[in-house]
């Protein structure tokens, strides 16, 4: 199992809707990705399906609550839907990427990771869950953080970049669309609202992957965060799951994939 190189937050933090008026965070967005769909590996003759490799586009897209337009998923169980629309990658983030697998084939700027929306100064260590955001015409609310899996791999051609991901907390995040409208680069990212001034994404990456699973503050982070309505669906029924059985999940199969997996596309080239 992976852990999270950012601290852990201390067990008295706010964690209620009440605290001081947000900060103003507003941030330009760089580039506005969306990709197709297409084969990037296969198990026997299944072929793995991807939309990893994006596009910068220009102009105005159409932001619904299941995603932008002309964007895909190759695999809607685990990617995409409403609590998943939009994915926000840290472009500062890819320096350190840089430093890490220096020969890795991919260049590593904007984009690189699937992201949506590029932009600079803003990590997970500042951006809390339920942060609201108006962008162009539409509404935004931060769902999640990101859980990397085994595309990411392919996409570096490293076996560990997804581990890496999640070890490190640089995951990026995700929004729900609270108010459908149209996007582009250039717009800026303005946080309207902060429901949950006690919970940066880096506080629960911290508790989603603990680096000591055997932590005696666990339960209780698990018990709250299991409790904040802004978390998405998933990220609340894993924390309960928790709690009820005291197990972390496996994390292998989304980490490294299945037995017998043969990548066949040049996953480092736009989709």
């Amino acid at each position: 199992m992976g852990g999270s190189r950012f601290l852990r937050r201390s067990a008295g933090d706010e964690t209620a809707d009440t605290g001081p008026a947000p900060q103003i965070l507003a941030r330009r967005i760089d580039a506005l990705s969306t990709g197709q769909a297409r084969p990037v590996a296969s198990i026997g003759d299944a072929p793995v399906l991807s939309a990893i490799g994006k596009r910068a586009r220009e102009g105005a897209l159409w932001l619904s609550r299941d995603g932008l337009e002309g964007d895909e998923q190759g695999d809607r169980i685990y990617h995409g839907g409403p609590d998943k629309a939009l994915h926000h990658y840290p472009a500062g983030h890819y320096a350190l990427w840089r430093l890490w697998f220096p020969d890795t084939p991919l260049v590593l700027a904007a984009g690189a990771f699937g992201e949506n929306i590029s932009t600079q100064g803003m990590t997970e260590r500042d951006v809390h869950i339920g942060d609201v955001f108006r962008a162009g015409t539409a509404l935004l609310q931060v769902s999640q953080a990101r859980q990397p899996c085994f595309k990411l791999n392919l996409r570096l051609e490293k076996e560990n970049a997804a581990l890496t991901m999640q070890v490190s907390g640089r995951t990026g995040w995700y929004y729900r669309v609270l108010q459908e409208g149209w996007l582009k680069a250039g717009d800026r990212l303005e946080l309207v609202a902060r429901p949950r001034p006690g919970w940066p994404l880096s506080r629960l990456i911290a508790a989603l992957y603990p680096a000591n699973p055997a932590a005696s503050w666990l339960a209780d982070e698990w018990r709250l965060a299991a409790g904040l309505p802004e978390l998405a669906e998933r990220w609340r029924s894993a924390f309960e799951r928790r709690l009820q059985t005291g197990v972390i999940e496996d994390w292998r199969m989304r980490l490294h994939g299945p037995g017998g997996l043969r990548r066949i596309a040049d996953v480092t080239a736009p989709g």
